[in-house]
């Protein structure tokens, strides 16, 4: 929404009359900070409810530092340990052999991660991105924001004293560079390639000289190790959304509910603003930390979230090797030396260990994809990893195009103007009723044809059962083609995107496009981008059954979304609590015998699971016991064995059903239910909230929602202690908005931020949001001015740079 210039001029005013407070997130010296000093970059934040800032900057560099500024307050030690990262520094501080976390790619060991981030540093690979012109490079606009970003967080560390015991007297956080954040943004788009292969990259060495037989991986074993890397149901990253037309609801215009799955913890977390560059951009929502920009959100006129696509960003390319040298590789009879990169790391107590990378033109060799997916470097044969995200650093401009996108039109423009976004579907609804699903990201151009072509003995195992293509790269003409329309060679053009338009509503919770709208299916593209016709999962199936009622029954309303967030309703249980109930009851003697051999009298089992609601509420009795049932049942029992009915693709939403409780595993799983929550000392009718919860500030609060195997929307999926139960979020849901239009310019949006705004304990927003979701309650979203300088609790600090 445009900013007119006499509600600037009342910011203005406020600025010099208010009493200007830094948030207390920012901990410290609030008065003395308080006082802006001259010079340099500046913005105006005015924080609301829970701590959320509105950003006003005249233009996208101030813009930058207003945000930088901000997420330090909040996130400063997050932030921090997320550039040690991408220096690839964390030997130094942390020691070699200790876990880097997961934020910013699969690496096992600190070493393995600073090996990687440190080659990316030497190779000069993301200032060679930052130098490429639009449309294949990042915007002008992108990179002041990325330079006003590295400024304001500096500002930050310069002018207060950090309080978060995580950091506050720790000597790696520093002040950063653009480049700094460039390179996090990079690292957040490889997560899909490079990033899942960092192990396999740099534990990548030639065969020595001894070794006597080559060895190959298996294909059976490797195509179902690729199927389990790329699937939903154990990732730690998901999402539903959907999106409703205005044949749908009550005014005719939009409605979107976003419900993205995230870690409650570390680097991948979200954090909540609103960025104004007053007749330049006006937009709310949510952003990845170490984001410039608003990933997840809403402007006056539309709304969109992502949920994590099933498209696979990454192939292979089987190498054919010169006998008489392992490092040299084949192309049509022709010899191509690797390119050797050696990389020195700093560790902890001094010294440094060197290791050498090997490139192609493919990519990096790699000699794995996690433990279980080795990829053996022989005498004869290596891997190349393709990745086109390694050369993709448009993801920032993606965004800023939906910030100002004023319909799903000006969404599927920005998509195919930038094509920026790695790893995610992108769902939509506007004001004008429109609605939207589009699997538009950088996929390698794996098309089935080449797939059929050039697909060596591994990868036609491989790819029909996972997508990931192992391509002959010993031929020229097995080289992935380019389409006319896409920024970059290698990648499908947006004309290939599996897309939905203005159907009554498009829906996805992280299964492939085909079944966004049940009744009008999406087919016709690419082995690549997901299956078409097979089992959806517990989640998309009750996803569906909801939003398409929903549908159906019309004059729907913001609050139908937020209803929908927390119905916790469990579609596993509608299948299998009754059956489970009754074949329970019917056991000989009330008798199930234990995985350990034990006779478990489980007849209070069933009375429980008779009783139960079907609900994942914090009040519901019979919730955990099922939970827990169901896991091991699930774990236990093959999918293909777990039902009397199988799938039918004809039939999608309701096959497969009917549970066979014959099988062998069913009898185990209750009574491993039954003693695994009587040990622990957990009543079989326990309120769920008594037994998954979280805890902050030393008290405990209680969490609705279940796991993926239950096919909960409100997702969670939580730590289990044996002797507490679910004491800890992993993740789950996390920024949730539910957004319409009303006749005015302020959109209608309520939000909800899981896990709240500070990850510092000591920050008054570390918890306050997390109770609110608790309560099931959300913030109503002070978009407009005037909502903005309503807020009783307003506090307003205009921050410098120092120089």
């Amino acid at each position: 929404m445009r900013i007119r210039t006499r509600r600037s001029a009342a910011v203005g005013i406020t600025l010099l009359t208010a009493v200007a407070l830094l948030p207390s997130s920012g901990a410290g010296a609030a008065p003395r900070e308080a006082r802006p000093s001259g010079g340099g970059l500046h913005a105006t934040i005015r924080y609301t409810e829970y701590g959320i800032p509105h950003i006003l900057a005249e233009d996208y560099k101030n813009l930058g530092f207003g945000t930088g500024w901000a997420q330090a307050a909040d996130q400063v030690c997050t932030l921090a340990d997320g550039y040690l990262t991408v220096r690839g520094e964390r030997s130094r501080h942390f020691g070699p052999d200790a876990s880097p976390g997961s934020a910013l790619s699969s690496a096992s060991t600190n070493l393995s991660s600073d090996l990687y981030f440190r080659g990316v540093r030497e190779a000069g690979t993301v200032e060679k991105l930052l130098d490429r012109p639009t449309p294949a490079g990042p915007s002008r606009r992108a990179k002041e924001l990325m330079r006003g970003f590295a400024a304001g967080y500096n500002a930050w560390l310069k002018q207060n004293r950090i309080t978060d015991p995580a950091c506050a007297k720790a000597d790696w956080v520093r002040p950063i560079t653009a480049l700094d954040v460039a390179r996090q943004g990079f690292a957040v788009q490889v997560l899909g390639g490079q990033g899942r292969g960092i192990d396999g990259i740099t534990a990548a060495a030639p065969p020595g000289a001894t070794t006597t037989a080559d060895r190959a991986p298996d294909p059976k074993r490797t195509a179902r190790a690729a199927r389990e890397l790329f699937s939903a149901q154990d990732a730690d990253m998901g999402s539903n959304a959907v999106a409703f037309g205005g044949e749908t609801t009550a005014n005719g215009r939009g409605l979107l509910l976003g419900n993205p799955h995230y870690p409650w913890q570390g680097g991948r977390r979200f954090w909540q603003s609103q960025q104004t560059i007053p007749g330049e951009l006006n937009v709310s929502g949510g952003s990845l930390l170490g984001t410039s920009v608003v990933n997840i959100g809403f402007n006056g006129d539309v709304a969109w979230s992502h949920t994590v696509a099933t498209g696979v960003t990454l192939n292979l390319h089987q190498l054919t090797l010169d006998p008489a040298d392992p490092t040299t590789y084949l192309v049509d009879g022709e010899p191509h030396r690797m390119t050797k990169r050696t990389v020195s790391v700093p560790v902890k107590d001094g010294g440094r260990v060197t290791r050498t990378q090997w490139w192609t033109r493919y990519g990096p060799v790699v000699t794995g994809l996690g433990p279980q997916l080795p990829l053996p470097w022989s005498s004869t044969t290596a891997y190349a990893l393709n990745d086109p995200n390694a050369v993709n650093l448009r993801g920032s401009d993606t965004n800023l195009g939906f910030g100002k996108a004023r319909s799903t039109a000006g969404i599927l423009k920005s998509l195919r103007d930038t094509q920026g976004l790695p790893w995610v579907n992108t769902v939509a609804a506007d004001r004008h009723g429109h609605s939207l699903l589009s699997q538009s990201q950088v996929l390698p151009r794996i098309t089935d044809d080449l797939a059929q072509r050039c697909s060596t003995p591994l990868g036609k195992v491989t790819y029909p059962a996972s997508g990931v293509a192992v391509l002959d790269g010993s031929r020229g003409a097995c080289a992935l083609g380019s389409d006319k329309d896409a920024v970059q060679p290698g990648i499908f053009g947006p004309s290939r995107m599996p897309t939905l338009k203005d159907a009554p509503y498009a829906e996805n919770s992280n299964d492939s496009a085909w079944l966004t709208n049940a009744d009008r299916p999406i087919t016709g593209y690419e082995r690549v981008f997901g299956t078409i016709g097979t089992q959806r999962s517990m989640r998309t199936r009750g996803a569906i059954e909801d939003v398409a009622a929903m549908a159906k029954k019309g004059d729907l309303r913001v609050r139908d979304l937020q209803r929908q967030q927390f119905a916790n309703r469990v579609p596993a249980a509608g299948l299998a609590a009754a059956d489970t109930a009754k074949a329970c009851a019917a056991l000989p003697g009330g008798t199930a015998t234990s995985s350990d051999g034990k006779d478990v009298d489980v007849r209070k089992a069933c009375e429980v699971l008779a009783r139960w609601d079907r609900t994942m509420d914090t009040d519901s009795r019979g919730a955990l016991l099922f939970d827990r049932f169901w896991r091991k049942l699930t774990a236990a029992v093959p999918n293909a064995q777990l039902w009397k009915v199988p799938f039918s693709a004809a039939d999608p939403v309701r096959t497969p059903n009917t549970l066979d409780t014959t099988r062998p595993g069913f009898r185990t799983a209750l009574a491993d239910a039954v003693t695994e929550l009587t040990s622990a000392g957990i009543a079989l009718d326990a309120p769920l909230g008594d037994n998954q919860y979280v805890v902050r500030g030393g008290k405990r609060i209680p969490v609705s929602g279940g796991t993926e195997s239950l096919g909960v929307w409100n997702k969670i999926e939580a730590n289990w202690d044996a002797k507490k139960g679910y004491t800890e979020v992993a993740h789950g849901s996390s920024h949730i908005q539910a957004v319409g239009w009303n006749k005015d310019r302020c959109p209608e949006a309520r939000t909800l931020l899981s896990y709240s705004q500070s990850s510092n304990p000591n920050s008054p927003h570390y918890s306050d949001q997390t109770k609110l979701y608790a309560k099931e309650r959300w913030v109503t979203s002070r978009f407009c001015e005037k909502d903005i300088l309503g807020d009783p609790a307003l506090k307003v600090v205009r921050v410098r740079e120092r120089r």
